[in-house]
């Protein structure tokens, strides 16, 4: 039966890690995956976490399974971090959550659960949007379209464009938004446009789903969730996949939430209830270690405020590296204008770079970056950032 099975093509963006990884050049420079780096180029272990791994070593009494949808503690604390501790919703019970592993398999399983639920539904997604999230639907057999999201002349917002495209989405749909630090673009509504994203949506009956992967990382833990809050003040129903790859540095535990906000406490436990079976159809119930060290930390006040003054420092990196980018291009006399990279957010940009240029970088300075010209701003190091403006500088 395998043996003529065709060889899938690589990945979009762990594909070019493969390449990265096999490039013998010291100087190599890798901008395309994801993951945040620290001034010495390594992805670093939290303080807070270890401190919280060794509190679970010494207090850890079994390895048993844990429930369909998580550690209700977990479930709990992420609630309270992305809709405040006093959030109307929460006292009201409208809220049900899932523990998943990753944020990725939190997509998947709200992709599923709409499939089963509303198979007629269209989820309608951000152009451009994270490579994954075309695929993980299809593979779900939902049906996707885009609306317009990115302005190629400003480098900015297409805001206008967008909310009159969401405003002719039928009732019924999905749409699917960055809570912050959009992927690819780093281009964030601000407080007041989402604002009349939640209005126009809750006048379309239209079901927002927040793929919300990185907060922390853009403004700051509240500021970050302002447009998750906006939709729910407005939106009766909403699902929200979160991740806590980025800002607890748990890439290799895959830790995340899917949320599910109804009108009634009642319609959430229904809706949560074909959520866990389609959980358990997939990968029955999630692991355990990343999870509980999220829980631990959240949980305990000091180590709370040590995560949050790591993760700010994480955040002040990224914004450093923006401004240091923007300033050594503009002194190795690059004419065209980058400042828009310095105004964006998270670990992303689009740096306006085409096809060609990237292929160049690749081929004749060994610098990786995603083929639509999208770079990681975390990757970049005070170590690597004259050689990599060099290389730009060359290519444009």
């Amino acid at each position: 039966m395998f043996e003529n099975v065709p060889m899938a093509p690589p990945d979009s963006i762990l594909g070019i890690t493969e390449a990265f990884n096999k490039d013998t050049n010291p100087r190599k420079i890798n901008l395309s995956v994801g993951v945040y780096k620290d001034e010495s180029g390594k992805t670093p272990i939290l303080a807070c976490v270890k401190a919280a791994e060794k509190k679970l070593l010494e207090t850890e009494g079994s390895k048993s399974y844990l429930p369909i949808d998580g550690m209700p503690q977990y479930d709990k604390l992420v609630q309270e971090m992305i809709f405040a501790p006093q959030s109307p919703l929460l006292t009201a019970g409208r809220v049900a959550t899932s523990q998943t592993p990753s944020g990725t398999a939190a997509v998947r399983v709200a992709a599923d659960y709409l499939h089963k639920l509303f198979p007629k539904a269209t989820v309608w997604m951000s152009d451009p949007t994270w490579p994954n999230h075309p695929q993980i639907f299809a593979a779900a057999g939902v049906a996707t379209k885009s609306y317009p999201y990115f302005d190629k002349v400003t480098n900015g917002l297409a805001f206008e464009k967008m909310l009159a495209a969401l405003g002719q989405i039928p009732g019924g749909d999905v749409v699917l938004l960055h809570g912050c630090c959009h992927n690819p673009s780093g281009i964030d509504p601000t407080a007041e446009q989402w604002q009349a994203i939640a209005r126009v949506l809750a006048q379309r009956g239209v079901l927002p789903l927040v793929d919300f992967a990185y907060q922390g990382f853009g403004l700051g833990l509240q500021e970050d969730a302002a447009g998750v809050r906006a939709l729910a003040a407005q939106c009766p129903e909403m699902l929200v996949a979160t991740s806590y790859s980025k800002n607890f540095g748990l890439y290799s535990e895959r830790v995340g939430s899917l949320s599910v906000v109804a009108a009634t406490s009642q319609a959430a436990q229904a809706a949560q209830s074909q959520i866990k079976a389609v959980i358990r159809a997939n990968y029955s119930n999630p692991p355990a270690h990343g999870g509980a060290i999220v829980a631990t930390i959240l949980a305990d006040p000091a180590l709370k405020a040590q995560w949050e003054q790591e993760l700010a420092a994480m955040r002040n990196r990224i914004l450093g590296m923006r401004k240091s980018f923007v300033q050594t291009l503009k002194a190795k006399g690059v004419q065209a204008d980058f400042s828009f990279i310095a105004r964006q957010t998270g670990m992303f940009s689009f740096s306006g770079l085409s096809k060609d240029q990237v292929e160049r970088l690749k081929k004749e300075f060994s610098i990786y970056i995603v083929g639509n010209g999208r770079i990681n701003v975390a990757g970049m190091t005070p170590g690597n950032m004259d050689a990599l403006c060099t290389a730009i500088a060359a290519v444009l």
